[in-house]
């Protein structure tokens, strides 16, 4: 009787590796093989499925529309089988590895983790702070957070909150720039990286949308904060990343007029992924914790004592 599976587990687990990362590397690190094994784990597999997986291109491997289609599956597949050996052995139940910005990390969650671990001991939360997206499927990764309009790739998403927004800027700026009625003429800082949308909110506040702004320019978003709270301009940030510094007053939003975009911060797992036990209480921490934040850290209601 012939196998219903043509395909050995190594083989497959090969394909998915490379078809995610368009190399095979990272496949051989990953199984602790040559680049070579990995090769033929390649070949044969076409081999005994009579078609290419793979189109051999100058930039690399690339996997072929109809392994494309499948590889949510794959990766998901993999996932559950390491997800189930972890509950089986009780391996990693303890850390909950969790990558995420670095706005989101120095603005926020840093602030707010003990809250989480004081309530949860046993499990501790380790972050992986990066402006990339990592691939969620990764064993040592169990879920991401980031900013974005959600459209990504192979992943399930859940909203938590961040998409209001407005400008803000260190009190001693607006008090040397108590008229803000001509933005034009006022330092306004560009964040490079931001999702933002200024010509969205000018075009809300009754300004012109297409008013030309100039100011001290950043490639880090977490400079660009450190910048307004400096007093070197004014900044366009998520109410929910500046509420704390309006609360304890480095900051203040000088036109209370918060608009509603596009994007918003994500809590991303791997699609098809078991929810493990850790990653829902994390997920429940953030439902509550997220909207009592919104006014700042000083507002916060505590953990009850008792």
């Amino acid at each position: 009787m012939s196998s219903p599976f043509p395909i050995p587990l190594n083989a497959l687990r090969a394909i998915e590796i490379v078809a995610r990362a368009g190399a095979l590397a990272p496949a051989a690190e990953e199984l602790g093989v040559t680049v070579g094994a990995v090769s033929q784990h390649l070949r044969r597999a076409e081999e005994r499925l009579g078609m290419e997986l793979f189109a051999r291109t100058p930039q690399g491997l690339k996997p072929v529309p109809e392994l494309i289609e499948i590889l949510p599956q794959l990766s998901a597949g993999f996932a559950s089988l390491r997800d189930g050996l972890a509950t089986l052995t009780g391996a990693h139940e303890g850390v909950l590895n969790v990558t995420v910005g670095s706005v989101f990390a120095s603005r926020w969650l840093i602030w707010r983790v003990n809250k989480f671990s004081s309530r949860h001991p046993g499990l501790e939360v380790r972050l992986t702070v990066t402006g990339a997206m990592l691939d969620l499927t990764r064993p040592d990764l169990d879920c991401g957070i980031r900013f974005g309009d959600g459209h990504w790739p192979g992943v399930s998403l859940s909203l938590i909150g961040g998409q209001d927004f407005q400008p803000v800027c260190a009190p001693e700026f607006l008090r040397r720039h108590p008229d803000m009625s001509d933005l034009g003429k006022i330092p306004v800082i560009a964040d490079q990286t931001s999702m933002l949308d200024w010509p969205l909110w000018l075009g809300a506040a009754g300004f012109d949308p297409k008013l030309k702004l100039s100011g001290p320019v950043y490639s880090d978003a977490s400079l660009a904060f450190d910048a307004a709270i400096s007093g070197q301009g004014i900044l366009l940030a998520a109410d929910m990343m500046s509420a704390d510094a309006v609360c304890d007053g480095r900051l203040v939003r000088p036109f209370e007029k918060p608009v509603q975009g596009a994007h918003g911060y994500y809590l991303a797992t791997a699609r098809g992924r078991r929810e493990s036990k850790k990653l829902k209480l994390f997920r429940d921490w953030l439902a509550e914790e997220v909207p009592a934040s919104a006014r700042g850290y000083l507002f916060q209601s505590q953990p009850d004592a008792s």
